[in-house]
């Protein structure tokens, strides 16, 4: 088609419209739409509520937690959370928790005050070798960091960022019951932190299981361990308090 006879549609030759222009159009519909979400949104529609009928959606009763608790329907599937299954080594498939010698709440409070909830808990899982071999498992995953794979304080991976060294290896901390080593890994105390939501009931005492091989209050169930589980080691007197005797102790068990 020639050239000329190119011709706008509606026979007007239209120039480009100013940037000035398409701002203004612009800033035109950004105000409708401003306006029409005010006029719409909850708070206006909320106030016309209370106006009508005497109360909205921002003022409705509700229960505190555990307030108003409401039995699971019949024949419902239960649901747990695994931490308290009935028996050491058993995985929680979604039946109810089982453990009926559930230990009783308490506090980092009681851990400092030496509360007998605390002091006199049982440890109910024997010292055997799968007990210690899945104690040093977790003890390698959370507890290595601090304490150091074989509970010398100075060798935790941390210690170089200035953390404190804690050695669990020490008189002391030998002298604290097993109880009280459970409360110290469900609560926490001082700089350490809670690991109750990491670890499940019974590993707790796993762990204090394999602690007790460390300390070498236990060395007889050394002996009783798989060939593939590692031994603790022994560390250069200066390093912490009696942690080269007490070193030896475990290894030469």
């Amino acid at each position: 088609m020639p050239e000329s006879t190119l011709r706008p549609l509606d026979g007007v030759n239209r120039e480009p419209r100013p940037v000035a222009g398409k701002l203004l159009q612009g800033g035109i519909w950004l105000g409708v739409l401003a306006v029409a979400s005010l006029g719409s949104a909850c708070t206006p529609l909320d106030d016309a509520m209370v106006a009508a009928f005497g109360r909205s959606m921002r003022d409705q009763a509700s229960f505190d937690p555990y307030e108003n608790p409401v039995a699971a329907p019949e024949g419902s599937v239960p649901f747990a959370a695994g931490n308290l299954v009935a028996r050491p080594g058993e995985v929680n498939v979604g039946q109810p928790e089982g453990l009926e010698d559930a230990p009783p709440p308490f506090t980092q409070l009681d851990l400092v005050n030496s509360a007998p909830a605390v002091v006199n808990l049982r440890n109910p899982v024997s010292v055997t070798a799968e007990s210690i071999t899945r104690g040093e498992d977790l003890f390698l995953r959370f507890c290595a960091p601090c304490h150091g794979p074989n509970g010398m304080g100075v060798t935790g991976y941390i210690i170089p960022a200035g953390y404190p060294p804690f050695p669990l290896v020490t008189d002391r901390v030998r002298g604290f019951t097993d109880g009280y080593i459970y409360g110290m890994i469900r609560m926490g105390r001082g700089l350490m932190p809670a690991y109750g939501h990491r670890i499940s009931h019974f590993d707790r005492w796993n762990v204090v299981n394999y602690l007790r091989v460390l300390q070498g209050v236990v060395p007889g169930a050394l002996e009783n361990q798989p060939e593939n589980a590692s031994q603790p080691t022994d560390t250069p007197m200066d390093q912490t308090e009696g942690a080269s005797s007490q070193g030896d102790a475990a290894t030469s068990s």
